[in-house]
């Protein structure tokens, strides 16, 4: 679908499917269809907890070793859970070091506060507010800006020269992650990619869209296109600028 939509490449987020955690069958994939892997995200969510081993430190590495591989530049890595105590203590200490012995950048992505009702649950240690903290490289992602409610174009500000990459998706302030393709939502999507033009930003912006509420493959597709056309009009705006 990306190949047949004329996306320049994937990321891929390791999960359950046996497929993701596969490098063999993914540079496979990647070469029938004609379309690179640019970006690995680490498994690091609650549901691949178990993917790649137990430890944290393991399934980095892993993930390091799969970008190198697949010739991805990115490996997208969430803070750690608060229950994550030792790994919490050493992340910020142990990114930078994995980042100094590799040309892969590792980049520290913004999460949120758990919500549920009127109570608010911290579940990332150090910050889900990765600028708190000192990474060489960030990812910023527009739909966990939107659920912490918190302003997209600040946090932009406060990464800096030290942005990575870009996962870029809507969001209405929702409790939940909503991911909805760019203009759909509040989140200031045309003004980041307005933004990324002027300076010079040479990382890759990726389409993280949820696409399961579409009721066929025609309706996901058409929402893949448009969230594409979106960001290409944005990262054209300025035509002195080469598009990334």
């Amino acid at each position: 679908m990306a190949g047949r939509l004329g996306y320049d490449g994937v990321e891929v987020m390791v999960w359950t499917d046996p497929v993701s955690q596969d490098i063999e069958a993914l540079r496979r994939l990647s070469d029938h269809h004609g379309v690179p892997i640019l970006a690995v995200h680490a498994p690091c969510l609650l549901i691949t907890q178990r993917v790649w081993s137990t430890d944290p430190w393991t399934k980095l590495r892993r993930a390091q070793s799969a970008a190198e591989k697949l010739g991805a530049s990115t490996v997208v890595v969430h803070p750690p859970f608060r229950w994550q105590r030792q790994y919490a203590r050493e992340f910020v200490e142990g990114v930078w070091r994995m980042a100094d012995e590799t040309d892969v950048r590792f980049a520290v992505e913004n999460m949120y506060p758990w919500r549920y009702r009127d109570r608010e649950m911290l579940a990332y240690a150090p910050e889900w507010d990765v600028t708190k903290d000192d990474y060489r490289h960030f990812t910023i992602d527009l739909s966990h800006t939107a659920t912490a409610r918190t302003s997209a174009l600040d946090m932009l500000d406060r990464m800096g020269d030290r942005l990575g990459h870009v996962h870029l998706a809507d969001g209405r302030g929702s409790a939940k992650d909503e991911h909805l393709v760019p203009g759909r939502g509040n989140q200031p999507c045309a003004e980041l990619l307005d933004r990324l033009t002027r300076t010079g930003f040479d990382g890759h912006v990726v389409l993280e869209v949820n696409t399961r509420r579409a009721m066929s493959s025609a309706e996901r597709e058409a929402d893949l296109a448009e969230a594409l056309d979106f960001t290409r009009r944005h990262l054209a705006a300025d035509a002195r600028v080469p598009r990334p």
